[in-house]
């Protein structure tokens, strides 16, 4: 077991180490009384900063989220150096705003993605997980992410916005691109500069296909998310070209990714514990609620957020200062020992189950959460029923992140 000083959180070294190395140096991170802070990495585009404090507590994730009021987000959630001009909203969009302009415009995208919208999508959500699973058995062997888990949260979430298959390509590169972390296959990794112009590009890729939509469906509106985001008024206030775009960019990106990591984990997670698999099938509308909730709570598809501290406070028994940044690490947090009976254990039918795999409570809890949990039930229930022999066949090859957890490619057989 390493001690506390051989953890480095920043170090890329240590994402590349197992799963199970990995969750053994979080637990002794958990069990250390204070907050351990670590350096920043060091970054061309935006000047290295003081450091981050990691909180790898339950409790500590879960208080920092419901205190926006004192730990922000609109200083960056989703970096850790303090990026430059907007770039952390360019990327970030709701996640990286604060009250009063992120209540402005989560109320105005909430009119537009409630659960009643989101329930007239749930005949084509069947369909389409229907066909996928359909399509399976032509071959009988391929790869579970291409085959399967990365096509239905895009042509969802493409559908619901209205953006027409020709560009479902380039959609999922663009995705692939932001979320690439150090992984070589996506983003140059060598060059810092090379880097972030890749992550610009797939940006701005994205935000101008929503833009050109944009400009469309306020002519002619038509019946999707676009044309009720870009018509939606509250107060005299809508979304402006600039919020679309950024809106854009994190629905697709946190629509495609969380949901198909958590699609493609799955699977191997049931082949890897086929008594936990025996239990499904034998009750599956009873029992998949409880397997999409530990399904996302073992795996934690989204690795931390960040958070900013905006005056000296006290986080339960930790003294924090203005400034400090905190990343809040949901897979330690949905591990911790005092929360969860056998963390490391995967349990279907774990309950209570507090998890925080789609964010803590407060105002940044998944917008998405319902849309998520609704896609990873029906493609199971679809691909259960046709294929009830259908496993991973090999070792999944895993992205190198330390912000998402995600599978690339994951052999598989019927």
């Amino acid at each position: 077991m390493p001690s506390v000083e051989d953890i480095d959180l920043t170090d890329w070294g240590f994402w590349r180490r197992p799963p199970d190395e990995r969750h053994a140096a979080f637990r002794i991170l958990r069990y250390e009384p204070g907050l351990i802070r670590f350096e920043e990495p060091d970054i061309i585009i935006a000047p290295k900063g003081p450091g981050y404090y990691a909180l790898t507590r339950h409790a500590d994730v879960v208080e920092a989220s419901r205190r926006p009021q004192d730990f922000c987000s609109g200083k960056g959630a989703i970096s850790i150096p303090d990026m430059p001009g907007d770039m952390h909203e360019y990327f970030g969009s709701l996640i990286s705003m604060d009250d009063p302009r992120h209540a402005k415009i989560r109320r105005i995208v909430s009119r537009a993605f409630s659960p009643r919208m989101i329930q007239r999508f749930e005949d084509q959500v069947e369909a389409v997980a229907g066909g996928l699973a359909e399509r399976l058995g032509a071959d009988g062997t391929g790869d579970f992410v291409a085959d399967v888990a990365a096509r239905l949260p895009l042509k969802i979430i493409c559908d619901m916005m209205g953006i027409g298959a020709e560009h479902y390509r380039a959609v999922l590169e663009a995705t692939n691109v932001i979320l690439a972390g150090n992984d070589a296959e996506f983003l140059p990794t060598g060059d810092v500069e090379q880097h972030a112009l890749a992550l610009l590009t797939a940006g701005q890729t994205l935000k101008d296909l929503v833009e050109e939509i944009g400009r469309e469906r306020r002519r002619d509106p038509a019946d999707d998310l676009i044309s009720a985001l870009v018509n939606a008024n509250i107060d005299g206030e809508s979304l402006t070209d600039q919020e679309l775009g950024s809106f854009f960019i994190l629905l697709v990106v946190a629509g495609n990714e969380t949901t198909r990591n958590a699609i493609a984990h799955g699977l191997d997670l049931f082949t890897r514990e086929p008594a936990q698999r025996a239990l499904l099938t034998a009750g599956f509308d009873a029992r998949m609620p409880g397997a999409v909730e530990e399904i996302v709570r073992y795996v934690s598809p989204v690795i931390w957020m960040r958070r900013t501290v905006t005056r000296d406070t006290m986080l339960n028994d930790h003294e924090v200062k203005e400034g400090d940044k905190l990343l809040l690490y949901y897979g330690s947090a949905n591990r911790d020992e005092t929360v969860f009976t056998e963390p490391e254990r995967f349990d279907i039918l774990r309950d209570p189950n507090p998890h925080v795999g789609f964010g803590g409570p407060g105002p940044h809890f998944c917008l998405g959460a319902h849309l998520a949990r609704r896609e990873i039930t029906v493609m199971f229930r679809e691909l259960l029923r046709r294929h009830p022999g259908i496993r991973a066949d090999g070792e999944p090859e895993r992205l190198e992140s330390n912000f998402i957890n995600g599978i690339k490619r994951l052999p598989y057989a019927l």
